[in-house]
């Protein structure tokens, strides 16, 4: 069912049970998402002395996910801001859990990359459709909060993902853990068919051709410069933590001595403060911005900051032992600082008939960029040089991210306010509709 119309008084477009419904199953979803997609990572040690596999090899099979993810992610959501979000995740849901549960069947290398690149290629769109669901369920002050909250379920899966798959194959072995993890996903896939769909206003264009029109579109996406800088600081950012959430149980196990199943369980406990860091800072982005709006780009900018001086002195400075954990904790609490606000700001800035195709485009450059580069450069850099040296060279991306936000937060506020008023500035638009 589509709904239309304007919010109510209390900002909410359906009854506010119905959001926290649409909130509630989005939220699993995007958990099961992270724990098909980091699962692998626990089992490292175990690919690696099955089949011989190099650390870019390693590295290989978490970003081939990313780069999928960017290749589909952006037609995807076109299609589901035009068809139907609801429908759009539930095929998509289905789609990478069955390519999870196949990864159970491969026996070799490349089957194993081959299966992983389907799992990408369902989660594609699903981040950009269900944000697109809940930014316009929930009242416009509550967005970088509810968006936070909901994205805080990628840690959260990446947590249940190298913590089952350390525990799960050392018991059973990692091929039964791809099979396990695979099946929640589809069941929460038909129960999402009960959340309710709604119907978006129209990006307006005199356009006479689709090849116009997508133009129009990228102008529109791109038009804002805090939206740009938004986009590639959250993929400079995500460098550095992808590559931690990667390598961190084989850091434990090479560098520590920790067997495989229980190294996923300390960099578990990490990415619960990861976790925690993505609910903290996007609810001070969100009230910081109260009082001035710059502040939810600068907040997020300030723990970039921060982040590459932890990590840097952590594992280019520091020997194993409790002073260095302790470093890692506390990089990775400020590590996920830029997960709420990044794609809150990208929404912000465009017209609300673009909101999931933003958030794609979020998706796009993050993925291609920041997800689809740590694990793998990283990979290569310790073949090379040792694994910690190159947790602490990729450290430098947050720092680059933190000067990219600081110069888009200068433009942030009239950007907004530009969207807001639907004042849209795009060389094929005609009509921009003046209600949303």
């Amino acid at each position: 069912m589509h709904l239309t119309g304007a919010q109510s008084e209390h900002g909410y477009l359906v009854s506010k049970p119905q959001a926290w419904f649409a909130f509630t199953l989005s939220f699993l979803l995007m958990t099961f998402d992270f724990i098909d997609r980091q699962i692998v990572v626990s089992m490292f040690p175990y690919l690696k002395a099955e089949w011989a596999l190099s650390d870019r090899e390693l590295g290989a099979l978490i970003s081939i996910v990313s780069v999928t993810v960017a290749v589909g992610t952006l037609p995807l959501s076109l299609l589901v801001d035009r068809w139907s979000r609801v429908k759009g995740v539930v095929v998509m849901a289905t789609v990478w859990s069955l390519a999870t549960i196949a990864c159970a069947f491969a026996g070799s290398f490349q089957r194993l990359f081959t299966a992983r690149a389907f799992i990408g290629l369902g989660e594609a769109g699903y981040g950009p459709a269900a944000g697109a669901i809940l930014s316009s369920v929930f009242p416009t002050r509550m967005r970088a909060t509810i968006i936070g909250g909901f994205l805080a379920a990628a840690s959260f899966g990446s947590v249940l993902g190298v913590v089952l798959g350390g525990v799960i194959a050392a018991r059973w072995g990692w091929k039964a853990a791809f099979g396990i993890v695979g099946v929640p996903g589809l069941v929460l896939a038909g129960l999402y068919m009960f959340v309710r769909d709604y119907q978006a206003p129209e990006f307006a264009t005199d356009a006479p051709t689709g090849l116009m029109k997508a133009r129009g579109i990228a102008r529109e996406l791109f038009r804002a410069r805090s939206g740009i800088a938004a986009y590639f600081a959250g993929a400079l950012q995500l460098i550095t933590a992808s590559t931690i959430l990667a390598w961190l149980p084989s850091f434990f196990n090479r560098v520590y001595g920790v067997p495989a199943d229980r190294s996923g369980i300390w960099a578990a406990g990490v990415i619960v403060c990861a976790t925690l860091g993505v609910v903290f800072w996007a609810g001070v982005a969100d009230r910081l911005a109260l009082r001035n709006v710059r502040l939810r780009m600068l907040t997020p900018a300030a723990c970039c900051l921060a982040t590459f001086g932890i990590f840097a002195v952590a594992f280019g400075a520091l020997s194993p032992g409790a002073l260095q954990i302790g470093m890692i904790v506390l990089g990775a609490f400020v590590m996920t600082a830029t997960t709420g606000p990044i794609p809150a700001v990208a929404v912000d800035v465009v017209h609300p008939a673009l909101r999931a195709t933003a958030g794609s485009m979020v998706a796009v450059v993050q993925n291609l960029f920041g997800l689809g580069v740590g694990p793998l450069v990283s990979g290569a850099l310790s073949d090379a040089l040792g694994l910690q040296t190159a947790m602490a060279i990729v450290a430098i991306s947050c720092g680059l991210a933190a000067l990219l936000l600081a110069v888009g937060s200068r433009s942030y506020p009239a950007d907004r306010a530009a969207a807001a008023n639907h004042k849209v500035h795009v060389e094929t638009l005609d009509a921009v509709p003046q209600t949303a």
